[in-house]
């Protein structure tokens, strides 16, 4: 083993750290975007809504990520209507190609571990918000998105490291990403062992900031006072709901008739 090669593969290998993490990044905004109103409705009591969803899901999950990615990538350039499209010019781009990939899939994980997150909110915390005259909308973005994230934030967290090492892939595509760099340099050097094992430690060098991220982050929110629905049922009322409660008394005061749903849609 040359340990001046990996050093060399290593410096080589970083310069396509910026793609990796571009490529990354913004599928999980994509996904994050996405999958926020999906999973809302993937819990939902509407079977139309949350079983159209399912199938969506089942089928991304289902699959290799790899024949997604050449599905768009290569699929889609022998449709005639899309090559027509203007959105053409950018899907004949392998990056595109590879963010509509992998911004598909990471959202059909990250809609079904929101979804158990949001089903796992207990009912009482619900009507609390009710009591107080909280719209449905308020409910959602006030108490029960923010106690389900903490709930499954480290299934979240496996999600975005599985999506730091599926963005290899994006090397099948000609992008010249962490892998794509190793594959070019192993062609060059005929040296694979110490090519990819820089290119390990890159990929590990970056999931351990990673993982080290959402620790800080888990932290953070169990120091908060509705860090998880045990001690908010069980605690007094969060601080958030107090700020909240004159405002909302003096709506509720104005129409006394209403009665919002129990139901989350």
């Amino acid at each position: 083993m040359d340990i001046n090669l990996i050093v060399e593969s290593i410096s080589v290998l970083a310069h396509g750290v910026f793609l990796t993490l571009s490529v990354t990044l913004l599928s999980l905004v994509v996904s994050f975007i996405l999958s926020v109103p999906l999973s809302l409705l993937r819990a939902s009591s509407n079977r139309a809504l949350s079983g159209s969803l399912l199938a969506y899901t089942y089928v991304f999950r289902g699959t290799p990520l790899l024949v997604q990615l050449f599905l768009v990538y290569y699929g889609l350039s022998q449709l005639t209507f899309v090559r027509q499209s203007i959105l053409w010019p950018f899907l004949r781009e392998p990056f595109w190609c590879a963010l509509a990939a992998f911004s598909l899939n990471s959202t059909a994980y990250t809609t079904e571990v929101f979804r158990a997150g949001i089903l796992a909110v207990p009912r009482g915390i619900i009507e609390a918000a009710q009591a107080l005259g909280l719209s449905r909308l308020m409910q959602i973005r006030l108490i029960i998105f923010p106690l389900a994230f903490r709930t499954v934030l480290p299934s979240y967290a496996n999600e975005v490291i599985g999506m730091v090492k599926a963005s290899s892939l994006a090397s099948t595509v000609t992008l010249l990403e962490i892998t794509g760099l190793a594959r070019r340099m192993v062609s060059e050097t005929f040296a694979p062992y110490e090519v990819f094992l820089a290119a390990g430690l890159l990929y590990l060098l970056l999931n351990f900031i990673v993982s080290a991220f959402f620790r800080m982050l888990e932290t953070y929110l169990a120091q908060s006072p509705t860090s998880n629905s045990r001690n908010v049922t069980a605690g007094p009322m969060p601080s958030r709901l107090w700020r909240l409660r004159t405002a909302m008394d003096k709506r509720a005061r104005t129409k006394p008739g209403d009665r919002p749903s129990i139901h989350l849609l």
